[in-house]
């Protein structure tokens, strides 16, 4: 599988660069992420408390083999909003956000959650049944789900699938953007016409997103809802809690949510000329991400490496870090004179002597031998 070269992605993400084929690196111009809440002291107090917990633990505890101390990418996964999007999730109660993490942190090292590589999910996405293209008005990143595209049976890789995809549009968002907007078009196929997915697979992936990635749905606009395909969003509503019910959109016009030269052809109004091609969008955003996601690392060991680090930090919107500017190294210290040491603008040797030294024959040379020299003779 080739990798297209950073020129050419480039070239294929500018408008009327003809059909587009990898995904597009930034939102547009006059596209903004709303500003964040302002806490209440009683919320910077539930959070400070938090923080120190999490600074604090001995150990990830885990039933199934994976107990032990926090490794240095989980201190990296526990930035200052993620913490808060735990407190959020669990209505500002600390003690829950506690458990809450815990739990998540267990489930990723028993899940393998780094472990999913690109190779491994690549067969799931060979159809492009699952998209990461583009940016709505609020900078969230779009994720578009195609049903109509599957091309493999159920099985535990179908699930492993759409967390690789979540992980991968968590490392493409932007600064003071923290949510993802997903597209769900249930357009049927000439090979597929029931679109829903099985009611298993749908509530392990909803009990996954909202155990483990709480606060994370921006909005889901859902298109070309089929009779059966709304009798499946029935059966599952029950699961799905109150404030995520609210970021569902059925069959309205995208466009008031996306920018129309960002929004995919075959998407509502959308005005975007894409192609998926495995083969080139794949490895391309395999690319795009782990450049992100190294950035974002090496911003976080050059800050110290602190638990509760600011995510805008690392996605490069601010110099400083949440420990502030690092204290400068101190410079070498010199070494001490020895004995006998004059400084050179004395015009004497280390060991006290006028002149230098004929390294030859060990005698001093007096200045007539330096005016020879000079003149050669």
């Amino acid at each position: 599988m080739s990798t297209p070269t950073p020129a050419a992605a480039a070239a294929a993400a500018q408008p009327g660069a003809g059909v587009l084929k990898v995904p597009l690196p930034s939102p547009t111009a006059d596209s903004r992420p709303k500003d964040r809440p302002v806490l209440t002291p009683e919320q910077q107090q539930k959070y400070d408390w938090l923080l120190a917990q999490a600074k604090g633990w001995p150990e990830v505890p885990s039933a199934k083999g994976h107990a032990g101390p926090l490794t240095e990418r989980e201190k990296f996964w526990l930035t200052r909003e993620c913490l808060f999007r735990y407190l959020r999730a669990t209505k500002w109660h600390e003690k829950d956000a506690e458990a809450r993490l815990l739990e998540t942190l267990a489930w990723r090292r028993e899940y393998g959650v780094d472990q999913l590589t690109a190779d491994h999910i690549s067969p799931e996405n060979e159809t492009g049944k699952q998209i990461i293209l583009g940016y709505d008005k609020e900078c969230r990143v779009c994720h578009y789900l195609n049903p109509g595209r599957q091309n493999t049976d159920p099985s535990p890789r179908q699930v492993q699938h759409l967390v690789y995809m979540v992980e991968r549009v968590i490392d493409l968002m932007p600064p003071g953007q923290e949510t993802l907007a997903l597209l769900i078009n249930f357009k049927q196929s000439k090979s597929r016409s029931n679109t829903a997915p099985g009611i298993g697979i749908a509530r392990e992936v909803l009990h996954i997103l909202q155990h483990h990635y709480p606060e994370r749905l921006g909005r889901a606009l859902i298109i070309n809802m089929p009779w059966i395909v709304t009798g499946f969003f029935k059966l599952i509503t029950p699961f799905i809690d109150p404030l995520t019910r609210e970021k569902l959109k059925f069959n309205e016009d995208m466009a008031n949510y996306v920018p129309q030269e960002q929004m995919w052809s075959e998407f509502s109004s959308g005005r975007l000329d894409f192609e998926y091609d495995h083969a080139v969008y794949w490895p391309a955003l395999h690319k795009l991400c782990e450049e992100r996601r190294e950035s974002r690392w090496k911003r976080w060991l050059a800050a110290g490496g602190h638990v509760g680090e600011s995510e805008d930090y690392l996605a490069g919107a601010t110099e400083v870090g949440v420990a502030g500017p690092l204290a400068p190294a101190p410079a070498p210290a010199r070494p001490r004179p020895g004995p006998g040491f004059r400084s050179p603008r004395s015009g004497r040797g280390a060991a006290g002597n006028d002149g230098d030294h004929d390294k030859g024959n060990g005698r001093r040379l007096g200045r007539g031998d330096r005016r020879r020299g000079l003149r050669g003779g």
